[in-house]
C-alpha cells in the first residue's frame, strides 16, 4: 500500500513538472529611421507577466506610440537604460521591424527574435542573422488556415494609408497630376488602379471608393474577384489581372497602388521601367510591397522624412514602414495579433511551441545558422533544411 507521504511527493513533483518557467523577454526601442512603433503594449506585457514571465522595456520605447515608461512600470515591467541591456539579458526579443546594422552585434546565439524580417528583400540581413546563430521567427510568414494573421493588421493600416498618401502626393505642390481624388460637382474624380485584392488592396479600395474615386482592383483569383464584386461599392470594379490589363489601365490611372505579396518571397515586378512613359505625368505609384522588394521595377525604399522619388515625371512612394507613421493605431493592432503567439513561445519555448503549432513552425525562417524557410533560401541560393528537423 502506498503511503500518503509518497503520494504527496508524487503529486508535488507532477505539479512542478507543469510549472511554466519564467522567460526573460526584452522589448527594445525601434531604431530604424522614422519608426515610432513599439513591439508590445502595456496590456500585452501584463498578460505575459501574469503568465509568469519577466518583461524588460527599454526606456522611452513606447513614447512615440503614446505610451509612457510609467504605463509599463504600472503593469510590472522593468525599465532598461539602453538597447545593449535589453539584448544582453533577454531570452526572447519582441520588436516590430527587422534588426538594423547597429543591432547585429548585440544579438546572441540561441536568442529568439520575434519580429518582422522580410528576409527575401535583404541578403545582408539574411547573412547577418545566419552568422548570429539566433532563432528568427518572422511575423510575416506565420500562417494559419492559409492566412497570415500577423501581417493582416499592418496590411490593413498600410492599405488605408496607401490611398491617403497617394491622394496627398497627387497634389501639384508635390509634383502630382493636380487632381482631387473624389472630384467635385460636375468634375470627374481620379482613376485609381489597385493591383492585388488581398487585405491591403481591399482596404486601399475601400478608402479610395469612400473618397469618391473611380477604382479598379485587379487580382488573378476569380473567387476573390467574386467576393470583391459582392462587398465593394458601385465605384469599384474588380478586374482579372494580367500584363495586358495592367498596361491598359495604367494609361488612364492617376494613382496606382501595388499590394501583391508572395509570403516569404520577393514581390513580382508587375510594372516595368519602360511602362512609365505610358503614364500621365504626375501619376503616383504607391508600392505597399516594398518590404518584399517592391512590385514596381523602379521602386526604391524610402523613409517618412523623404517619402517620394520622382522618376520620368512619375511619383514613387515606397516607404518601407508605412504603419510607423501612425504608431498609436499600429502598435495596438500589432500587439492584438502577436500576443497569442508570443504567449505560446514564452510558455513552451520555441521548439515545443513550433512543434505543437504549424502556424509558428511556418514562422521560422532562420535558426542556429540554418535557413529553414524555402523561399528565403531560394532568394539567395542558400542551403535549405526543413524546420521540422530542428524542432523534433
Amino acid at each position: 500500500m502506498i503511503s500518503i507521504e509518497i503520494c504527496n511527493k508524487f503529486l508535488s513533483s507532477k505539479k512542478n513538472s507543469f510549472k511554466i518557467e519564467a522567460m526573460k523577454i526584452g522589448v527594445p526601442k525601434e531604431i530604424k529611421p522614422q519608426e515610432a512603433r513599439v513591439g508590445l503594449t502595456p496590456a500585452g506585457a501584463l498578460t505575459l507577466i501574469q503568465s509568469g514571465h519577466k518583461i524588460s522595456i527599454q526606456k522611452g520605447a513606447g513614447l512615440l506610440s503614446g505610451i509612457s515608461d510609467e504605463d509599463y512600470v504600472m503593469v510590472g515591467c522593468e525599465l532598461a537604460p539602453n538597447i545593449e541591456t535589453i539584448y544582453a539579458n533577454a531570452e526572447m526579443i519582441i520588436k516590430v521591424k527587422e534588426p538594423i546594422e547597429e543591432e547585429y552585434k548585440l544579438i546572441q546565439s540561441g536568442q529568439l527574435l520575434f519580429t518582422y524580417f522580410h528576409f527575401a528583400s535583404s541578403e545582408r540581413l539574411t547573412n547577418a542573422m545566419i552568422e548570429s546563430g539566433a532563432i528568427c521567427l518572422a511575423y510575416e510568414t506565420v500562417e494559419e488556415e492559409k492566412k497570415l494573421p500577423l501581417l493582416i493588421p499592418m496590411s490593413e493600416v498600410a492599405g488605408r494609408m496607401a490611398t491617403q498618401e497617394g491622394a496627398k502626393y497627387l497634389e501639384k505642390p508635390f509634383g502630382g497630376f493636380g487632381i482631387l481624388l473624389g472630384g467635385v460637382t460636375g468634375v470627374q474624380p481620379a482613376n485609381v488602379m489597385i493591383i492585388g485584392g488581398g487585405v491591403s488592396g481591399t482596404e486601399a479600395a475601400r478608402m479610395a471608393a469612400g473618397l469618391g474615386a473611380n477604382v479598379t482592383i485587379l487580382d488573378t483569383n476569380l473567387e476573390r474577384l467574386r467576393e470583391l464584386e459582392s462587398i465593394m461599392p458601385a465605384n469599384v470594379t474588380p478586374v482579372y489581372s494580367n500584363s495586358y490589363t495592367i498596361e491598359e489601365e495604367l494609361k488612364r490611372s492617376h494613382l496606382i497602388i501595388g499590394t501583391v505579396l508572395i509570403p516569404g518571397s520577393k514581390a513580382p515586378k508587375l510594372i516595368r521601367k519602360e511602362m512609365l512613359s505610358k503614364m500621365m505625368p504626375g501619376t503616383v505609384l504607391v508600392d505597399v510591397a516594398i518590404d518584399q522588394g517592391g512590385c514596381f521595377e523602379t521602386s526604391e525604399p524610402t523613409t517618412h522624412d523623404m517619402p517620394i522619388k520622382i522618376k520620368e515625371g512619375i511619383i514613387h512612394y515606397a516607404v518601407t514602414n508605412m504603419p510607423g507613421a501612425v504608431p498609436n493605431t499600429s502598435t495596438t493592432a500589432l500587439t492584438n495579433a502577436t500576443l497569442k503567439y508570443a504567449l505560446q513561445l514564452a510558455n513552451k519555448g520555441w521548439k515545443t511551441a513550433c512543434k505543437q503549432s504549424k502556424a509558428l513552425e511556418k514562422g521560422l525562417n532562420i535558426a542556429h545558422g540554418k535557413v529553414v524557410y524555402k523561399e528565403v533560401a531560394e532568394a539567395f541560393n542558400l542551403k535549405y533544411i526543413e524546420a521540422s528537423s530542428l524542432i523534433e
